[in-house]
């Protein structure tokens, strides 16, 4: 991608990047080979079933972020603060990049484009003040 600013919808099964400008989008999709099945839990059953979070899905993702200058990871539940903290423990220059992480649950491509433009466009505003 030829893109500076990057935008990460994940989720446990997939991850959509996006290489954006103010006119142009490409997309990436990655998914998880070893996505974890959906896991009911009793209420009395605390943690059990918990999946740990496949690293080798999220060094996948990570090798397709290095060319952006920011990076913008949104997405429903846990999947992004843990993708997150993934990239602070084993490729800080990457998680440096990161200038947000924000949820967001299941919207279409343009929804998710025109969400991820207008956070970069007021967050590069507060970053100039």
């Amino acid at each position: 991608m030829h893109h500076t600013s990057g935008c990460v919808w994940i989720d446990h099964r997939e991850a959509r990047i996006f290489g954006l400008s103010v006119d142009d989008a490409d997309e990436i999709v990655v998914h998880d080979a070893h996505a974890p099945q959906h896991i009911h839990r009793r209420a009395d059953h605390v943690h059990l079933g918990k999946e740990a979070p496949n690293t080798e899905f999220f060094a996948d993702i990570a090798d397709k972020l290095g060319g952006f200058r920011r990076i913008l990871i949104v997405g429903p539940g846990v999947a992004r603060t843990e993708f997150a903290g993934y990239l602070t423990d084993t490729h800080p220059a990457l998680a440096k990049k990161v200038w947000g992480i924000e949820a967001m649950d299941h919207p279409t491509d343009a929804q998710l484009i025109a969400a991820a433009r207008k956070y970069f466009r007021a967050a590069t505003r507060m970053h100039a003040s």
